[in-house]
């Protein structure tokens, strides 16, 4: 290591990669996420990438981008502003550059720094960061990557398009030396990821080595960071993990928690696909996972195998939850338990696919036709999709019924530290089985009078035979009925069904200070930024509390009381005001504010300050 360079001990840093969506921006950050978690570094990752599936090479619209926040405290967010930028081309250098920090270190590949590529990002001279501004408050690194990556695959017989796919090894190699990382970690991952390609393996594994040793030898001026392990965690096995697969694995828990089979009948759409792919290789585990040929068949194959008996699931984005919105009526009619992951994106129409929203909440409320109440969750980190995972499927088959689960494209695709549990530290699920010891004493269209739920008969048991579908039913009977007192009654316990799940659910809590006058609101994804910007605000005297809400319907039995002791009250959400409507339906006499965002991308933590800052001065 050269005596120029400035060994720095830091709580917290943020690096973003950045390139073309060819460039492998996700599979490196990815991989730094994965060796720093390994190594016991609190994690909040940012993948963004276009919708296009290839936009031209070297301009504005192909940008991807990967952002990873190490801490060796507690990390919320995957940070505001980056302070190791690691840039392919000048486009990722155009796009970003509101993202950088003052006083913050750009490497940036200088061979792809020509004027090919400079007219193509829109820079009008030959120096971009000069024309950018950042000459005199960004500490500049050129490295060339792309012809130092070619030099090092020279004994291997490739093309140079196939060789300049490996430059983020390069890149790889290069960070993981500047924060003392060992590559051993990023050479296994590689193993498992190209365990069939050996030549493809050998080479990316080669240039790995070859930018961790141009690390050691470089020759500039340059910052190292010392991340240490974080002393927030408590003991366990830990592991990086993303939202989609959390979610697949709290679903996973939930069936051998039960021992039911677990079947998901999915339709690939961007991006909650990951959840379909995820399942579909736990075959070892009892696992069915079907992909059909579209989402309605998608729903209504999970709906069948919930008939049967299994806990059932489907996963999807806002335009899918659209065309499921019938079948779900029909789970709601038949009382039959089922899970609905969306995992929301920017809308309406196709929108925006691979950019994160909360614009669905209404939908998962309400687009039904008829009184068609089903319970609503949402989760708020990577981490956690495991629990609501799991909480959904205790719901929906505790209380036969069909559960949404809200996650978003940021936390769907984005990544944190999780740690393992245990299956005999979940909660128990408590099945509304008929059993044999039941025939002759209660029908098939029997409740429970405590709770309104139905029993759940398995077709095939002696004596509860019956049919089951989407038109209204007698009470008693379990015949077609179009008796209008019937329908009512039916209408009122489907709906007392689905309010008593919040004796299950556990009440409200507030985070901040006790004392505050504001109450900030946030559900699902936000609340990393929220709580981020609350911490800040608390660093400076100012004292706001949050209310962040996970079970939507039903609130918690506390929401009224608790947002009736602030003067005001602010909701945080990613769309026009959906959870604000919602709220005002729910608790009379206050006047809700809003913060409201729809630009395809999650909130910042120094806008939420500058937001709660103005309420707290009026």
């Amino acid at each position: 290591m050269s005596d120029k360079m400035n060994f720095i001990e830091k709580e917290h840093v943020v690096i973003r990669f950045s390139g073309d969506s060819g460039d492998g921006m996700q599979l490196t950050g990815t991989l730094f996420s994965n060796i720093s978690a390994i190594l016991g570094n609190e994690i909040s990752t940012f993948p963004d990438y276009p919708s296009e599936i290839r936009a031209p090479q070297g301009t504005l619209g192909g940008v991807s981008g990967f952002q990873v926040h190490l801490g060796s405290s507690r990390v919320y967010t995957p940070g505001d502003e980056a302070d190791i930028f690691v840039v392919m081309n000048p486009a990722a250098l155009k796009v970003n550059v509101k993202g950088i920090k003052k006083n913050g270190i750009i490497i940036f590949d200088i061979d792809s720094f020509d004027d090919k590529h400079l007219e193509k990002a829109g820079f009008t001279t030959d120096n971009p960061f000069e024309e950018l501004k950042l000459s005199e408050t960004i500490q500049l690194i050129p490295v060339k990557l792309s012809s130092l990556t070619k030099e090092s695959l020279k004994e291997f017989d490739f093309d140079f398009k196939t060789m300049a796919r490996s430059k983020n090894m390069f890149a790889l190699g290069l960070i993981c030396f500047l924060f003392n990382r060992s590559i051993d970690h990023a050479t296994h991952f590689l193993e498992t990821k190209f365990k069939k390609k050996p030549d493809i393996l050998k080479a990316n594994t080669k240039v790995l080595v070859d930018g961790f040793n141009y690390g050691q030898n470089i020759d500039a001026s340059i910052s190292i960071f010392q991340v240490n392990k974080s002393q927030c965690i408590k003991p366990g096995t830990y592991t990086s993990i993303s939202g989609n697969k959390a979610a697949a694995w709290g679903l996973i828990a939930a069936s051998q928690k039960t021992g039911l089979q677990l079947f998901l009948g999915s339709y690939p759409i961007t991006p909650a696909t990951d959840i379909l792919q995820e399942l579909s290789e736990r075959k070892d585990l009892g696992v069915i996972t079907v992909q059909c040929e579209d989402e309605i068949a998608g729903i209504t194959t999970a709906i069948g195998a919930s008939f049967a008996g299994n806990l059932a699931a489907t996963n999807t984005s806002g335009p899918g939850l659209a065309l499921k919105s019938e079948a779900i009526g029909l789970a709601v009619m038949a009382e039959l338990p089922l899970v609905i992951i969306n995992v929301m994106r920017s809308g309406p129409s196709t929108g925006m696919p691979t950019k994160t929203e909360q614009t669905d909440l209404l939908q998962a409320l309400y687009g039904r036709n008829g009184e068609s109440p089903v319970v609503v969750l949402a989760a708020s980190t990577p981490d956690n999709c495991f629990h609501y995972a799991y909480m959904a499927s205790k719901i929906a088959l505790e209380y036969m019924t069909p559960v949404i689960l809200l996650t978003d494209a940021f936390i769907g695709n984005g990544s944190s530290l999780w740690k393992l549990p245990k299956l005999s530290e979940l909660p128990e699920i408590s099945i509304p089985f008929v059993s044999a010891e039941m025939k002759g004493k209660i029908k098939v269209t029997s409740r429970n009078d405590g709770n309104m739920v139905r029993y759940w008969a398995i077709p095939g048991m002696e004596g509860f035979a019956h049919r089951n579908g989407g038109l209204e039913k007698d009470y008693d009977k379990g015949a077609i009925s179009t008796d209008p007192a019937n329908h009512q009654k039916m209408v009122t316990a489907r709906q007392t069904k689905v309010n008593n799940v919040s004796e299950l659910i556990p009440e409200l809590v507030v985070e901040g200070s006790k004392d505050a006058s504001l109450l900030v609101i946030g559900w699902g994804g936000t609340h990393g930024h929220i709580i981020s910007a609350i911490n800040s605000l608390k660093k400076e005297g100012e004292k706001v509390a949050l209310a962040h809400f996970n079970y939507i319907n039903p609130l918690p039995k506390n929401t009224v009381e608790i947002i009736k002791q602030y003067k005001k009250v602010v909701v945080c959400e990613l769309n026009s005001g959906q959870f604000a409507t919602f709220l005002r339906s729910k608790v009379e006499g206050v006047a809700f504010c809003q913060y409201n965002k729809v630009e395809g991308q999650p909130f910042t933590v120094l806008e939420l300050k500058e937001c709660f800052k103005k309420y707290l001065e009026e």
